[in-house]
């Protein structure tokens, strides 16, 4: 792509989007690219479905063909200033697929296992289930972010460059201090990865929880994030306001953390019914 791939790569930081994001978007598009061995500026909507269709054809699923489609659609609506390409590309139906949660005590088995196994991933799990953060915030902590003294921990710039706070619990707060004597990091990083000055990287966090998953005999496919669907919906079924579970997750709209109204069964069940509500006719034995 060349030249268009540095003007779509300043785009994509222009409007600000994560850096994964950015990487998927800019990877789809040289794909697209590398099938015709066109320019973009060249090609059109049917060059764009027929890539779409050769995606199909090889067996993608609706999410991988989703970022596909929001790639190209970037290149061509923001980049190349051709919305009506753009908007002549339908997204395609992703089914909705309602996440594992694991129990409570599926957490204490999980969080048991990697801090035998692997200790510096698993007090990254740790920390990113007592507050509810996106492993890749949990990974790029510092000390001074944990505020024992209001009982805060200070997460920065999180998805949408965004600062918030959330709660320092009182057992993480003890671990970590022995943690802190245990290991000394260095690097400024709560948790320091391997490389030096740099932290803990997410993959390596998903691979160590991945072995505690195994070691705990938790069938569940244990991914980084699940530890965070788990935190929402366990406050939820304790009672939390969901509005404060937005603000502790960091959503811009409530409306993406009311689907963890969807997952939590318990917290359906413990709804009563208005029929227990009135007096309703009793059906009598047959004799």
């Amino acid at each position: 792509m060349g030249e268009l791939y540095q003007k779509m790569a300043q785009d994509l930081a222009i409007k600000n989007l994560a850096p994964a994001t950015r990487k998927e978007y800019l990877r789809c598009c040289q794909k697209f690219v590398r099938y015709h061995m066109r320019s973009p500026r060249e090609m059109g909507v049917p060059e764009i479905k027929d890539f779409l269709g050769q995606l199909l054809r090889e067996g993608a699923g609706p999410e991988t063909l989703k970022m596909h489609i929001a790639g190209v659609k970037f290149l061509y609506g923001v980049t190349l200033g051709r919305q009506h390409v753009a908007d002549k590309i339908p997204w395609p139906k992703v089914p909705h697929k309602e996440p594992d949660i694991l129990s409570l005590s599926e957490v204490e088995r999980l969080l048991a296992s990697g801090a035998a196994e692997s200790l510096i991933p698993s007090m990254v799990a740790m920390t990113a289930y007592a507050g509810g953060l996106r492993v890749g915030e949990a990974c790029r902590l510092r000390p001074e972010d944990i505020d024992s003294t209001r009982m805060l921990i200070h997460v920065r710039l999180g998805k949408g460059k965004k600062d918030r706070f959330v709660m320092l619990s009182e057992q993480l707060l003890q671990v970590l201090r022995a943690y802190w004597k245990k290991v000394q990091p260095r690097g400024g990083w709560m948790f320091p990865g391997r490389k030096k000055g740099d932290p803990l990287s997410r993959t390596a966090v998903g691979k160590a929880l991945g072995v505690a998953a195994k070691k705990a005999g938790i069938k569940k496919r244990i991914t980084p994030h699940l530890l965070r669907h788990s935190f929402a919906t366990h406050l939820l079924e304790a009672g939390t306001d969901i509005r404060v579970i937005q603000a502790l997750l960091g959503h811009g709209s409530i409306r993406t953390t009311a689907r963890y109204t969807r997952v939590s069964a318990r917290h359906v069940a413990s709804v009563k019914s208005p029929l227990d509500r009135i007096r309703v006719p009793r059906i009598a034995a047959r004799r």
